[in-house]
């Protein structure tokens, strides 16, 4: 009935805000989408079907930033990561989920705060760098399910034009996506019903994410940075209230 109907528009208007949010920064729809859409779903639908939708977001935006994709860059922060990942979830279950996010949301609060007012010495981070914060990356997707939060941070450190950062990232989020994506469908996690809702919302989540690009598209280099900035220290904040 009308319960249905009003529930549907709202999973539509989640899921472009998530599409819209990813489109600009280049990271952020499983922030927006997967707890708003447990406001209306049920969990165990919601996790396969923000992996989905991320997934799609994820191939859209690297598919029109292509031109600029370096996999030279990307390589050494997946390695890392996949080396994380199990050291992640040894951490998950020896240590309080809550303390890890905390941990993660101070650190990305304190970072924002830091480069947002004294933006002008970051000198970008070189050598080694790039497998650390992977595996950093592996570690909080392995504890806490979000592996974006280190690789975002290495890039937004870079000497990078925008679209250098954005198709670091997406190119970085594809592989990771398409493991977990694989790993729930082995599992039997991403039921009918999921891809279902998933095809369902699928014109929703296009017009978000061409939306967001466009937005992106007109936004300068400087304040591009800035945006990623504020997003990391609202995920932050977010982490933080999640556990008190």
């Amino acid at each position: 009935g009308g319960t249905k109907v009003a529930s549907y528009l709202w999973i539509f208007c989640i899921v472009f805000f998530a599409g819209f949010t990813q489109g600009v920064s280049g990271f952020g729809s499983v922030l927006v989408a997967l707890p708003l859409l447990a406001l209306f779903l049920d969990v165990k639908t919601v996790i396969p079907l923000v992996a989905l939708c991320g997934l799609s977001i994820t191939v859209v935006l690297l598919i029109g930033l292509r031109r600029f994709l370096d996999w030279r860059k990307i390589y050494p922060l997946v390695a890392g990561a996949t080396l994380g990942i199990p050291v992640g979830v040894f951490f998950l279950k020896q240590v309080d989920s809550a303390v890890i996010q905390s941990v993660v949301g101070f650190f990305l609060i304190s970072y924002s705060a830091y480069a947002l007012l004294r933006p002008s010495t970051l000198p970008g981070l070189r050598g080694p760098w790039s497998y650390v914060f992977g595996f950093l990356g592996g570690c909080c997707g392995g504890a806490i399910g979000a592996a974006g939060p280190p690789v975002i941070v290495y890039t937004s450190a870079q000497p990078w034009s925008k679209d250098q950062i954005k198709v670091t990232l997406q190119g970085f989020f594809v592989t990771s996506d398409l493991m977990v994506v694989a790993a729930q469908a082995a599992a039997g996690v991403t039921t009918l019903s999921v891809v279902g809702f998933f095809l369902i919302s699928l014109p929703a989540l296009t017009l978000g994410t061409y939306l967001g690009s466009h937005v992106y598209g007109i936004i300068k280099e400087v304040w591009y940075r800035k945006i990623i900035l504020i997003l990391l220290a609202f995920l932050g904040s977010l982490m933080i209230y999640k556990t008190l």
